[in-house]
């Protein structure tokens, strides 16, 4: 007897989950062949979003088709698509079920039995599912939904973290500028060379000199056809004159036409352009620079703020920011590094990819209560260090804070040599009244979230609805012009903005 025969039918449990070994073997109803295949079918058609084929009905087809209609009914395959971990856990239940229905007997008829499972099974998913669509729309825009197993999906569900990041998702749906700005963030990693800004030309440089074309005729050089002449060049020769080679008599008279440069040939001529200076032209402004390519949706570094200063509000927009940050890099595939930082050694870094260390980095962000002081130079300086990785040479820089920071010239400078060398863009996302010099000598653009009271959470800030009591966040600019450093300055703020 071969190995294969030995194993049958149990080497079908191989490709299915561990989870599905136990139920796929004891389950009580059909045989053990085709339960395991039709497990199969399941698995793999409720992730799809479909519901699976009547004909998978585990070798039980009166006991199997009240159930599938249950599965439809309560839109499960809906719910479980892109979410193995759920596909999973219906096709566990459903099996649990069935192997109930012996049991109920013989207290109860075999139908009375299979109605009782029935019921059993819709209550509990009705329960398990009354808030799960939501919950689930978020964790697969969130790209983690197929790396968990259910006792993590419903672990994080039902925690403190997940609560405040389902609140920080609606925050985002009223900030729909921030969400457009972080799908903007990176320079596409398909760019070999980095976005440059272009470089004046210097104030002493000549204009371009005017040039003129100036075209020469080459006579019987290889080019346009203008007719036929008499030749001796082979290569030139019309066809009427090749046949003759090919001849006994004609030939004798094409060896007398070559010699006598009598052979019928094409005739050419090729134009020569030559670009000389016009000393009689009038002169010309300076060219224009060219324009560098737009490049987006790459890689992007995200530095939070989790100083004392945001507790309140500008905590919610930053976690708000942090929810869009890692849907946007979900959905391109693109990098998302995060450092939150306070005061002094208060640096946290850390990437928010797809998988359970990202979610787990997310929540943990989500959990956070703001406080401490506010150093700035530490994040920027990891995040320089980080762009000079490969992965990270492409990434924008976004920073989320009140602004109340500064930085050293030192650091400043560091910044300006990777904008220079790499093309870093630095965007500051700024939760608060005014623009302050850190802030405005770190950016190259500022976003100000003008309403951010009315995120508040709280009844004070809903009572004031938003209200700013600011015209403009460019307060030193307007009031303090001469405070501003050149690099602030460059900024031209607008005290209407």
């Amino acid at each position: 007897m071969t190995d294969a025969a030995l194993d049958a039918p149990w080497q079908a449990l191989q490709p299915l989950p561990r989870a599905l070994w136990l139920p796929g073997a004891i389950t009580s109803v059909g045989t053990p062949a085709r339960r395991l295949a039709d497990i199969d079918h399941w698995r793999k058609a409720l992730p799809a979003g479909l519901l699976p084929d009547a004909g998978a009905d585990f070798g039980d087809s009166a006991a199997s088709a009240p159930l599938r209609a249950v599965v439809g009914e309560l839109h499960l395959p809906a719910l479980a698509r892109d979410t193995p971990a759920l596909a999973e856990q219906v096709l566990r239940t459903l099996l649990w079920h069935l192997d109930r229905i012996v049991d109920h007997q013989p207290a109860l008829s075999r139908a009375a039995a299979i109605e009782r499972v029935t019921e059993e099974f819709r209550s509990a998913w009705q329960e398990e599912g009354c808030d799960l669509a939501a919950d689930l729309a978020l964790l697969q825009q969130l790209g983690h939904a197929d790396s968990l197993r259910w006792d993590q999906v419903r672990g994080h569900l039902r925690s403190r973290p997940w609560r405040l990041a389902q609140q920080a998702a609606e925050r985002l749906a009223q900030l729909p500028a921030l969400a457009e700005l972080i799908r903007r963030l990176g320079r596409s990693e398909r760019a070999v060379v980095a976005e440059r800004t272009p470089q004046a030309a210097p104030a002493n440089a000549a204009p371009p000199l005017p040039m003129r074309a100036v075209h020469t005729t080459l006579e019987d050089a290889p080019g346009e056809i203008t007719g036929i002449r008499w030749s001796s060049r082979i290569e030139g020769m019309l066809g009427s004159e090749a046949v003759m080679l090919r001849h006994p008599v004609l030939k004798k008279l094409w060896r007398a036409r070559h010699a006598e440069a009598r052979l019928l040939g094409w005739q050419t001529e090729a134009l020569l352009t030559d670009w000389r200076i016009d000393p009689h032209a009038r002169p010309q402004g300076p060219a224009a620079p060219e324009r560098p390519e737009a490049l987006e949706r790459g890689p992007f570094i995200l530095c939070l703020d989790t100083s004392g200063s945001m507790r309140g509000a500008p905590e919610q927009i930053a976690k708000a920011v942090a929810i869009a940050a890692v849907r946007a890099a979900h959905e391109g595939a693109r990098g998302c590094r995060l450092i939150a930082f306070g005061g002094p050694d208060e640096l946290v870094e850390r990437d928010l990819g797809p998988g359970p260390e990202g979610l787990q980095s997310l929540l943990d962000l989500m959990a956070q209560s703001f406080d401490g002081g506010t150093d700035v130079q530490a994040p920027i300086e990891a995040a320089i260090e980080r762009v000079h990785d490969a992965r990270w040479s492409g990434a924008d820089l976004l920073i989320v804070s009140d602004g109340e920071f500064g930085c050293v010239p030192h650091t400043l400078q560091r910044l300006d040599n990777a904008r220079a060398r790499f093309g870093l863009r630095v965007q500051g996302v700024l939760v608060g009244d005014r623009e302050t010099m850190g802030l405005l000598e770190v950016c190259d653009q500022i976003h100000w979230v003008r309403d951010w009271r009315r995120l508040d959470g709280n009844e004070h800030g809903a009572a004031r609805g938003g209200f700013s009591p600011v015209h403009s966040k460019s307060l030193t600019a307007l009031y303090f012009p001469n405070a501003l450093s050149p690099r602030a300055a460059r900024h031209h703020a607008d005290p209407g903005t």
